[in-house]
């Protein structure tokens, strides 16, 4: 065999082994992000968390509307949920198990011990689970929550006649969703606001509207037969051909 021959044939070996390597590499991180995403049980596409006295007989119920049509699957927080000292555990478990959390901030918000506590779930499932969290500021400024100034810094005085052990808490969490990218009602109409918020949740969650899913018949049992082949609760590697 000629020097230039074989060569050529280490080099081309040498790029299949770059191949394989590359392919194999490609299917352990794409494992790895089935792996992690079923792994923390998502059961529904967002949580909703506002104060009712404030929201609910308005815009609150334009947005779940809106989430409904988009075909996003949502859990509306109510009050019916809220008593005693501490958030029920169906509304830690909603929390957990969401995609994503539309926090909606409003002029009374802080004064809810409940929305305080939803809050700092919210925020713990952001950093352990990367959760997505999307602050509305909804009639109040963003500043306001940030402070805790205004209405904010109100509430916050009075619960810590009650509850000054949670108060450091409240308030670094309240501090913390101001400062992240949200959506403001001021200066603008609820419709187009609930538009632009639509938009981002269902382009971020890639979903589809339910009037396009609605005359996909048998496609819930091809789903399910799909999720048993990949056997999602494993750890080993699976490969998906499309």
């Amino acid at each position: 065999m000629s020097a230039h021959s074989s060569s050529s044939l280490t080099a081309a070996t040498s790029s299949v082994d770059d191949s394989s390597s590359s392919m194999a590499a490609k299917t352990i991180t794409a494992s790895k992000t089935i792996t992690a995403s079923s792994s923390f049980g998502w059961k529904y596409d967002v949580f909703l968390s506002f104060r009712g006295e404030d929201t609910c007989n308005n815009f609150i119920g334009h947005l779940h509307k809106a989430l409904k049509q988009k075909g996003i699957d949502t859990f509306m927080d109510n009050e019916n949920l809220r008593g005693g000292e501490e958030i029920s555990s169906t509304l830690v478990a909603a929390i957990q198990r969401s995609r994503c959390s539309i926090i909606v901030l409003s002029e009374n918000d802080a004064s809810s011990k409940w929305c305080l506590e939803e809050l700092v779930e919210v925020l713990e499932c952001k950093r352990d689970k990367n959760q997505r969290v999307i602050p509305i500021f909804y009639n109040v400024n963003p500043s306001h929550v940030r402070n805790q100034t205004g209405t904010f810094g109100k509430a916050m005085a009075q619960h810590e006649k009650n509850k000054k052990e949670k108060v450091q808490k409240w308030s670094e969490a309240l501090t913390q969703v101001a400062n992240l990218s949200g959506f403001h009602s001021l200066n603008k109409s609820e419709a187009q606001l609930i538009k632009e918020l639509i938009l981002d949740v269902s382009k971020d969650l890639n979903c589809v509207p339910s009037k396009d899913t609605q005359f996909l018949v048998g496609f819930d049992s091809r789903i399910t037969e799909l999720e048993l082949l990949l056997c999602l609760k494993s750890i080993d590697v699976r490969m998906v051909g499309i």
